[in-house]
């Protein structure tokens, strides 16, 4: 159980939702510096906070609560049919990690967004727009390279932390989609977080009305935040 803390928190005005179309969202973004590490992450993750770079955040809409943060259950996992399937697609491809960022993981970004997001807020790709975007002077994070011979094919990026994987964001060859790339990082950050002993992957908001963020209901078992109590989800 997280123990009780005041938070010193500020809140943006309200601005055109990233989820939900014709809908405004306000975040609540983390004043306290002192909790700006590792451990005070994995507590304020575990209360729906998010990092996005060196801040954390959390969605605060009076008129919506549709933004449900949600965790996998790493150790009692079971993949679907369709998992499976993706996962016996990617057999071939080689994963190794690292904790440097390396030049060669823009520029896969960068083909990424460019190709996929182009009606999006991350559309056009840049070099500040990444780095502001995942990397994080207090909590740097891991990067999971899939590799397909000599060909860097996908990364994942994800936060380490004491009891759990945090899954930052996921970039890969457009050319590849057929792959299903996005599913095999998440698998294999499943498996990471069992070999490494971690209870939980968190996989940030899971908004049933977005097409583009419904797609987290599918790991199962899981967990979202639901008005403050972490509950086991059925579907």
């Amino acid at each position: 159980m997280m123990k009780e803390v005041i938070l010193k928190v500020g809140l943006t005005p309200k601005h055109l939702c990233s989820y939900l179309p014709g809908q405004q969202e306000q975040l609540l973004v983390l004043l306290d510096r002192e909790l700006l590490c590792p451990e005070g992450y994995e507590r304020l993750l575990s209360a729906g906070f998010r990092r996005s770079g060196a801040d954390i955040y959390r969605p605060h809409c009076h008129s919506c609560h549709a933004c449900e943060s949600l965790r996998i259950d790493v150790n009692n996992f079971q993949p679907s049919r369709s998992q499976k399937r993706t996962a016996r697609q990617n057999a071939e491809l080689y994963i190794s990690l690292s904790e440097q960022d390396k030049p060669e993981y823009f520029h896969l970004y960068q083909s990424y967004i460019n190709a996929r997001h182009r009606d999006g807020a991350m559309y056009p790709a840049s070099r500040q727009q990444y780095e502001g975007f995942l990397l994080c002077h207090w909590l740097p994070p891991l990067f999971m390279e899939c590799w397909l011979g000599e060909r860097l094919v996908a990364v994942a990026v994800t936060d380490l932390l004491r009891h759990s994987l945090s899954a930052m964001y996921t970039f890969y060859d457009p050319e590849l989609e057929h792959r299903s790339l996005g599913t095999f990082a998440i698998l294999s950050q499943i498996k990471l977080a069992r070999e490494l002993n971690k209870e939980w992957l968190y996989l940030g908001y899971q908004v049933d009305g977005c097409n583009k963020m419904n797609y987290k209901r599918h790991y199962r078992p899981h967990q979202r935040l639901i008005s403050g109590q972490w509950r086991w989800m059925k579907d």
